[in-house]
């Protein structure tokens, strides 16, 4: 996506650290939501001792969704049945997919290094991060999926480009998830795994939502992948 493009869209919300900053977060929200949706967490990792960390929340486009009845709000892509998975919105993904690099983008023309860039995100939001991250041409300091899954896993082994061969994954997912079964995500994690991926797993006794236990988890890996050499 172009900056042309990516000027098109409403603003994104950018939480600046109190320390200059050397790394940044790039955090896609999930369906209806928007880019406020997780600006309260810079705070918490901040206090985490993150305090050299950008925070960049964009606001998805706001699209039809079929799922919904067809109501227009904010979603990354479609969602045309319960099967998250089974037919997904390809051309929706990876636009989106490219709202997320561009953003990416954003943040090295600033000065930070995409080794010192995560890209992160919420069920829908997550579920780009992922299609995207495995695919940009240059390295990511981690991906970063909440109540999240992988869309178009078959494609993966053909698309996925060698610079994020070994990146950090993190995965978390609520056990009791009635919009994203935990399942979709055990078998996200399956298909990852096949390929070489090593990816690092958190489950909490929670809905599709987060938690204070998730949070420090977080917290706790984003200080080990944004660590200074």
């Amino acid at each position: 996506m172009s900056e042309t493009a990516l000027a098109a869209l409403d603003p994104p919300i950018v939480v600046e650290p109190s320390k200059a900053a050397t790394a940044a977060v790039v955090w896609l929200h999930g369906l209806g939501a928007d880019g406020h949706d997780f600006e309260p967490v810079a705070a918490e990792l901040s206090r985490a001792g993150l305090d050299d960390v950008r925070y960049v929340f964009p606001h998805a486009p706001v699209r039809p969704v079929t799922i919904n009845g067809g109501m227009a709000m904010r979603a990354w892509y479609d969602i045309t049945g319960a099967e998250l998975d089974r037919r997904p919105d390809e051309e929706g993904v990876q636009e989106s997919a490219g709202i997320a690099r561009a953003l990416v983008d954003e943040q090295t023309t600033r000065g930070i290094d995409s080794k010192r860039i995560v890209l992160a995100g919420f069920s829908q939001g997550g579920a780009v991060a992922l299609f995207g991250g495995l695919r940009f041409p240059f390295r990511l300091a981690g991906i970063l999926a909440l109540s999240a899954y992988l869309p178009s896993a078959p494609s993966l082994a053909a698309e996925a480009h060698p610079a994020n061969r070994d990146v950090p994954i993190f995965l978390a997912h609520g056990s009791q998830d009635p919009v994203i079964a935990l399942a979709l995500s055990e078998r996200s994690r399956a298909a990852m795994a096949e390929l070489g991926y090593t990816v690092e797993v958190h489950t909490y006794p929670m809905p599709h939502s987060v938690c204070p236990e998730e949070i420090r988890d977080i917290a706790n890996w984003l200080q080990r992948v944004l660590a200074r050499p």
